[in-house]
């Protein structure tokens, strides 16, 4: 994650537990868990920036250049010893961060219920009877609430870009962006906290879709849930049709839509259900509501 320039990565995932859990619970366990605030303090730290590249030793120009951010261990510290995050002594212990970043867009399934956490602009899609709904919003500049936190922290907005160079408002990393010592880190002007929305599943619901912005640039919510469900009807393998739809979304010439970096998770939900409740609140369809679609929608800014 620590590139130069602009670029950025998605980290895009999904896991299920069949473990039994109040919803609140599983709200707060999903909070700690994506505290991607600690993914930040890590990278200005000397330690993580190592751990981050002995984990792409296989990128050996990526691995160079990381490598030569970070000033020699300290005398005495072993493999595998914490150095106190980004308080440290060394050559370069003034070092802020990398300038790069990543979104995050996690889906957690719980029996029958769905919980969603996003930080920037990859998005989660539900599609139920064939209806796409959002599970997440996109944390884009020009959003009145990324707005106001944006001019509040010292920052800025041109041309939908926050201080005229990054596409979204909220990304682990991009730590040139996150330097106001005065403010918390939900507070920045980029931040890594993340909305999280929850929904029960029922047996109208088909399957769901993670993807990032190179996606959702070249398609709305609803044109991939159209597009997929077509697919689902004669292919089995959810790769393929992934696939399918990047090549759709594939621009066929450098330059405009469709040159964006694109990654894609395709969830089919195995039926019936087993409904232990009865879910009386259903979310928005994508095409009623531009925010954060879902039964509880939650974010961890502070008030």
């Amino acid at each position: 994650m620590l590139f130069s320039g602009r670029c950025h990565y998605r980290v895009i995932f999904v896991f299920s537990s069949a473990r039994d859990s109040e919803q609140g619970q599983l709200h707060i366990q999903v909070t700690k868990l994506f505290d991607l605030r600690k993914m930040d303090e890590m990278m200005c730290g000397q330690t993580g920036q190592r751990e981050l590249a002995a984990l792409m030793a296989e990128k050996d120009q990526a691995k160079d250049m990381i490598e030569g951010l970070i000033s020699p261990p300290k005398y005495g510290e072993s493999k595998g010893q914490t150095d106190g995050g980004s308080s440290e002594e060394g050559a370069n212990s003034d070092y802020r961060g990398p300038s790069a970043g990543s979104t995050a867009c996690v889906a957690i399934i719980q029996n029958v219920q769905l919980l969603v956490a996003n930080a920037g602009d990859s998005r989660c899609v539900l599609s139920r009877k064939g209806q796409a709904y959002d599970m997440s919003r996109d944390h884009k500049p020009d959003l009145q609430a990324e707005k106001e936190r944006i001019r509040n922290a010292g920052g800025y907005v041109r041309c939908g870009r926050v201080n005229g160079t990054l596409n979204m408002s909220r990304a682990i990393g991009d730590m040139e962006l996150k330097q106001n010592k005065s403010l918390p880190a939900e507070k920045q002007i980029v931040t890594a906290n993340p909305d999280i929305c929850t929904v029960e599943l029922c047996n109208d619901d088909d399957f769901l879709v993670l993807a990032c912005d190179g996606i959702w640039d070249c398609m709305s919510s609803q044109e991939v849930v159209d597009f997929v469900g077509k697919q689902l009807k004669h292919e089995n393998r959810l790769s393929t049709v992934c696939e399918t739809v990047m090549d759709k979304c594939l621009a066929p010439a450098t330059g405009g839509e469709g040159c964006d970096n694109m990654t894609m998770i395709l969830v089919q939900f195995k039926k019936p259900f087993t409904i232990a409740t009865v879910n009386k609140e259903q979310p928005l369809a994508s095409n009623q509501n531009s925010e954060c679609n879902g039964s509880t929608v939650t974010s961890n800014d502070m008030p």
